[in-house]
């Protein structure tokens, strides 16, 4: 029991049956009576107290687990949950150098003003069709020759409002979702949110591990969360031949939700390679538009099968939840527009040179950069430590981002820090790598 419980006046639990004594905890909680990170009694003393069977009491605690309102603690016993801290990007601080938001530059982002000024917009009421037949037949032009298979064509509010739905649609509190380590923080967040499981599943310079990911399928894992290019945090993009094993090992496991978040796909340096095998049942590649068309425009494509889809479908329906329309046909002029796909081509070389610049200014201030990026973001392995690091090179002047939040709670890999190499400078990147180089050799010392 925490001090503040101590101070509170003593609770009472009623009840005869499982569900009677669930109830009047869940009553105690929604009062205040029984708040975050508080102890109910021991199985044994609130049996004897209430003069039912442990057994009893033991299934009420185990229908409060299920619902999210307690947890299990091992010896401290049974706890009363809190809402999980979730993880945000970073605010911009202008007076640091950026190197932490995870922002793309402005500069190659589309206006977004001009575009909206030659929308035909008409206002959608109740009733009208959930997806924009424009995003619709863009979806389905530019995905079917991607796809081998048949496909249905969803929109949600990004990627990671997309990944949750599909998570929520198709498990149950405490299913095991097998994640990349270090994940993409907003997974991971919405993974513990939603009261699931994390299984770490390692990754190296060609994806997520085949021989990780096949443990945690053994262990039980009913969904696999996988970024097939510009892997956030790594910048890591799944080769070809890492795909073929990827497929190989989910091929014994036909019944588990495949989601691709496939988030930086018109700006990224290297093609998509299907995880996917054929023999996937339920399975949905995402692709968001936040990182090349801007992060405000809240709208991702999800390309799945017929029953994922479905149940998409009946979560994201006409008259309640559906993607806004004027958002929808914003992203399909842009999409289709050839001055903005001549952008998106210069975005890409760009953000490809700047990485480059700064992994070459790193691996020059002999600081190891071990995975070939993709995307932005350089990740730096800095197990002698991350916090400390990040620190000092703020009072130096430079913002990068504390790799912790992207580590999952049973996470093996070493600690490490983001940077965000968006809208680095040459002149900036030598000397960010050799401030980097000093600040490590008087933290080693």
């Amino acid at each position: 029991m925490t001090k503040d419980a101590a101070d509170r006046a003593p609770v009472k639990i009623i009840g005869a049956s499982a569900g009677e004594i669930s109830d009047s905890v869940r009553n105690l909680v929604s009062t205040g009576r029984l708040q975050p990170g508080d102890s109910v009694p021991p199985i044994r003393d609130l049996a004897l107290e209430l003069g039912v069977h442990r057994n009893t009491v033991a299934a009420a605690y185990r229908m409060l687990v299920a619902a999210g309102v307690a947890e299990t603690h091992g010896r401290r016993g049974t706890v009363i949950t809190s809402l999980p801290h979730l993880e945000g990007e970073m605010a911009v601080n202008t007076e640091l150098v950026d190197l932490s938001s995870g922002n793309p530059d402005p500069a190659l982002l589309p206006n977004i003003g001009s575009a909206l000024s030659q929308i035909d917009y008409q206002m959608q009421m109740y009733g009208s069709p959930v997806i924009d037949p424009r995003l619709h037949q863009w979806a389905r032009n530019t995905l079917a020759p991607e796809l081998d298979c048949p496909f249905e064509i969803s929109v949600t509010h990004g990627a990671v409002d997309a990944v949750e739905r599909l998570l929520t649609a198709h498990l149950t509190r405490g299913d095991l979702v097998a994640m990349e380590d270090p994940c993409f923080y907003a997974s991971e967040g919405t993974v513990r949110l939603n009261g699931f499981r994390a299984a770490s599943v390692s990754v190296d310079a060609e994806g997520m591990e085949p021989r990780a990911l096949r443990i945690a399928l053994a262990a039980g894992a009913r969904a696999v969360i996988v970024t097939p290019r510009a892997h956030n945090p790594t910048g890591v993009s799944v080769t070809a031949e890492r795909a073929q094993e990827i497929r190989s090992v989910l091929q014994r496991y036909p019944h588990v939700l495949v989601i691709e978040d496939d988030h930086f796909s018109a700006i990224s340096r290297n093609c998509y390679n299907r995880v996917t095998p054929s023999t996937t049942q339920r399975w949905a590649l995402v692709r968001s538009v936040a990182k090349f068309l801007g992060p405000d425009l809240r709208v991702a494509v999800v390309a799945s099968d017929e029953g994922t889809a479905d149940r998409l479908g009946s979560r994201l329906r006409p008259g309640a939840t559906w993607v806004s329309h004027l958002l929808q046909q914003l992203a399909a002029n842009l999409l289709e527009s050839d001055a903005v796909a001549r952008q998106l081509d210069h975005a890409r070389h760009a953000y490809a040179e700047r990485v480059d610049v700064l992994r070459e200014a790193l691996t020059e201030a002999g600081i190891d950069t071990p995975f070939p990026t993709d995307g932005f973001n350089v990740w730096v392995p800095e197990p002698a430590g991350c916090a400390a690091m990040v620190t000092a090179l703020r009072e130096a002047g430079w913002s990068v981002r504390d790799g912790s939040p992207f580590r999952t709670p049973t996470s093996k890999t070493p600690h490490g820090i983001r940077i965000t190499a968006s809208r680095l400078t040459r002149p900036q990147a030598r000397e960010f790598a050799q401030c980097l180089a000093g600040i490590r050799q008087s933290i080693i010392s």
